[in-house]
């Protein structure tokens, strides 16, 4: 009877459902009999059903089974259909076509190693057309459609044989002027074998990768990175990042296929990456060009490569990380308990890395050594809970293993800093630092100096209104009062007057005058420091007329809130009532984003003028309104992606929502030649995604936008949401006698105009990252490229990158 009252209520919950209501009916009535013709046999209830079904039900005593069985298949299956109806997104393309891949790569996994990738995975069309897709889908182009560029089965057979020139599928730009700086891009054949070696590495590598590596993996980016130092990282007492510094040589890349061979055995694959970096088209670069944001210069395999190399220091990592932790001797321990110990020390070390909290040991933090790391690709942040010699040591050794076996260089002069020092430490482009969590008691000490802040400086501006409408009505006055005819005593030639008349000019009239009176007057009063004429005349005017009772009595007020104001948090927390003193204090992490650098980002891009005011986007204005709306709002949302894990996360939106929206409206006007207020209620309806930040920011946070969950794949996705920020200036407008194609890979849609691209970070090495590339290759400054308006409103918000623009196609095209 339970049973049966629980299938009823899921009856009449489901039939308010709208998708599958009439199968769903069937189902629910099929159950409904068999459960009750069962229990009518077992004599537990009874209820009436129809003759048919009781004939057949004594005929076949186990068709109750077998139809709650087929019920319940039919079920699955309905959901499994409603599931193919659905449109998939890019990301779950892309992980299909990885899953078909992941297939040809197990087979080949023999013996301990994976054998003959090259021949039997990569150089399959089968590969080459799936890796051919995810360029595609990169370059956010409908991959139902075959273009027929590439011949898969050549181009298979050329692998397979060996017979590819890597040299002879790539093409070279270079900077303008004395000092030549040439970047080599891959073609499409190449660009198509590079995707199919870097899905085949993912697949092999992405099993054994640490949980301190954070760049370019599945699930993980920059916000897990944050993450973990945030919340995994716990009482840390000293803090430094180091900085590596080197591009690839022989030694480095000899090093990196010898660490490949302890996992995959393919001498093919290991040529053809050595003929990638012969002809320089493999840009593996350490601390120059930073890595998976989507940039031309770095190339799709330089982010799984570096991972695979700086594996192996992930792995040294943890053999420090025990020897610092499990294996050094504690100075609390006597002499006869150093045996059960250290081997419960050890046994504590290995449930913490296995993640099992459940640990009843008692480790006291003060005495406990503890070494934490994140990595992301090559840019490297470590803590150490303990003493300073203990960090200093740490620091050396992570140093001599990356010189002394990774043959890297390492900038040294970085400092190991305190984790309660105020500054704090950067890391990937935010200022992590330690802070004291304000409780209860002092949340609401610091509201309320807020608020008796706030409340005297609403007295204050009263007051300065106040006396400036009294100095003016002074002023009125005596203009009404100074006439030519009362100002006769002027023939006295021994008046003040008289001698400072000499000033007047013929046909000055009175109210020039009396100006120039005011002057003599204001030298008298020794007011020339006056910032204005309205603070003149509250201060040396009306505020001397009034009584001094009153005058007195508000300078004390305004005294009291400002003492008040300025006092210590103990000070205040005293004045507060039920404090409980002994209340441990706790202490954060936190994550700041660098306003003041972002600031500087703006007025580098000419958002705003040296003075922090909104500027126009010169650029942009010969674009069309949209295109130009797309642009500001691919910067505000690449702003919210990157600094959604701070925590000043707020005072990011609203500058967001002041400088970049008031730039927007300034560069319509511009264009349009009006007044920016009637722009601003024209296109209020067009300039509401720059003020739906909260909605865009809860998309996010819950994952239910495509594009958020497309971004948490950086192994997938190469930094296509961080790509870098430039503008494109229309440069010609196409025409049937000069026509163009999209440059986009894998687009053959006619492009109605050309654009010439403008970088605007050519820099290595940025101080601060903010959100997008810090650098992007001086040799693609002022390039053209042809565009058509889907891919051009898709590079201005985001959804592709720099990565799947093809720079050769203009020479191919008009050579």
């Amino acid at each position: 009877m339970h049973f049966l009252g629980l299938i009823r209520v899921w009856q009449r919950n489901l039939l308010k459902c709208d998708i599958f209501q009439s199968k769903i009916l069937v189902t629910m009535n099929s159950l409904l009999l068999t459960v009750a013709g069962e229990t009518t046999e077992t004599g537990q209830c009874s209820i009436h059903y129809s003759t048919h079904a009781a004939a057949e039900d004594t005929n076949d005593k186990g068709i109750g089974k077998m139809t709650l069985a087929k019920t319940l298949a039919f079920l699955v299956d309905e959901s499994s259909n409603s599931d193919e109806k659905r449109p998939k997104s890019r990301m779950e393309f892309k992980r299909s076509l990885e899953l078909r891949i992941k297939k040809r790569v197990k087979e080949q996994y023999m013996d301990g190693k994976f054998q003959d990738l090259m021949e039997k995975v990569i150089a399959n069309p089968k590969t080459l057309r799936d890796s051919y897709d995810c360029v595609r889908l990169n370059s956010n182009v409908d991959i139902g459609v075959n273009d027929g560029c590439v011949s898969f089965e050549s181009l298979a057979k050329e692998l397979y044989s060996r017979q590819f020139d890597v040299k002879a599928n790539t093409f070279s730009i270079s900077t303008k002027g004395s000092i030549k700086e040439v970047l080599i891009l891959p073609n499409l054949k190449l660009k198509i074998v590079q995707e199919a070696i870097r899905i085949v590495l993912e697949l092999v590598y992405r099993p054994f990768f640490s949980k301190i590596s954070h760049g370019c993996r599945s699930g993980r980016g920059h916000y897990s990175a944050l993450k973990y130092i945030r919340k995994e990282i716990s009482s840390p007492d000293w803090w430094f990042t180091l900085h590596l510094n080197k591009k690839a040589d022989p030694c480095v890349l000899a090093k990196l296929i010898s660490v490949m061979e302890d996992k995959i055995e393919d001498p093919g694959l290991y040529d053809i990456i050595r003929s990638m970096f012969d002809a320089q088209v493999l840009n593996l670069e350490f601390g120059g060009f930073p890595k998976g944001q989507g940039l031309p210069q770095e190339g799709v395999l330089s982010s799984i490569l570096m991972n695979i190399y700086l594996d192996c220091f992930d792995i040294e990592f943890y053999r420090l990380s025990m020897k610092y932790e499990a294996l050094q001797p504690s100075s609390h321990i006597d002499g006869d308990g150093d045996g059960d110990a250290s081997h419960s020390k050890l046994r504590t070390w290995f449930r913490r890395q296995l993640k099992e909290n459940a640990v009843n040991e008692v480790v006291e933090e003060n005495n406990c050594t503890r070494v934490h790391a994140c990595r992301f690709m090559d840019e490297m942040f470590f803590a150490v809970s303990g003493s300073k010699e203990i960090a200093v040591a740490f620091k050396s050794d992570i140093v001599n293993y990356l010189k002394s076996c990774l043959h890297l260089n390492v900038d040294n002069q970085t400092d190991i800093l305190s984790c309660q020092g105020p500054n704090g430490i950067c890391f990937l482009g935010t200022l992590i630092r330690r802070s004291v969590k304000n409780r209860p008691a002092v949340k609401a000490g610091h509201k309320l100096k807020e608020k008796v802040k706030l409340f005297a400086l609403q007295k204050q501006e009263a007051w300065d209104a106040g006396t400036v409408r009294i100095g003016k009505k002074w002023l009125a006055h005596g203009l009404e009062k100074v006439k030519e005819s009362e100002i006769k005593h002027l023939a006295d030639t021994s008046s003040t007057l008289s001698q400072i008349s000499g000033f007047r000019k013929v046909g000055m009239q009175t109210d020039h005058w009396y100006k120039l009176l005011l002057k003599v007057w204001m030298q008298d009063v020794k007011a020339k420091a006056a910032e204005s004429e309205e603070l003149l005349l509250s201060k040396y005017v009306a505020e001397p007329a009034l009584p001094q009772e009153l005058r007195e009595s508000f300078y004390e007020f305004q005294k009291c809130a400002e003492k008040y104001v300025s006092l210590e948090t103990a000070a205040t927390l005293a004045l507060l009532p039920n404090l409980c003193s002994s209340t441990k204090l706790v202490t954060i992490t936190e994550i700041v984003a660098p306003v003041n650098a972002i600031k500087k980002r703006l007025l580098r891009y000419g958002l705003v003028t040296p003075k922090g005011y909104p500027h126009s986007t010169s650029l942009l204005i010969l674009q069309d309104k949209c295109q130009i709306i797309d642009w500001f709002s691919g910067l505000v949302h690449r702003w919210l992606r990157w600094y959604r894990e701070c925590d000043n996360f707020g005072e990011i939106k609203l500058m967001i929502s002041n400088e970049v929206k008031k730039s927007c409206i300034r560069t319509l006007a511009a264009k349009y030649r009006i007044h920016e207020n009637e722009m601003e209620n024209r296109l209020d309806s067009e300039l509401i995604r720059f003020s739906c930040i909260e909605k865009i920011d809860h998309e996010m946070a819950n994952g239910t936008s495509d594009s958020q969950a497309f971004d948490n794949d950086d192994a997938l996705n190469h930094g296509i949401s961080n790509s870098g920020l430039c503008l494109l200036s229309l440069a010609r407008v196409v025409s049937q006698a000069r026509p163009c194609n999209c440059f986009i890979f894998g687009c053959s849609a006619a492009a109605p105009c050309v654009y010439t691209l403008h970088v605007m970070e050519r820099h290595k090495f940025p101080g601060w990252k903010t959100g997008f590339s810090g650098c992007i290759h001086p040799s693609l400054n002022k390039r053209r490229v042809g565009l058509c308006k889907q891919h051009l409103q898709d590079l201005y918000l985001g959804r592709v990158s720099l990565q799947s623009i093809d720079f050769g196609a203009w020479k191919l095209r008009f050579k």
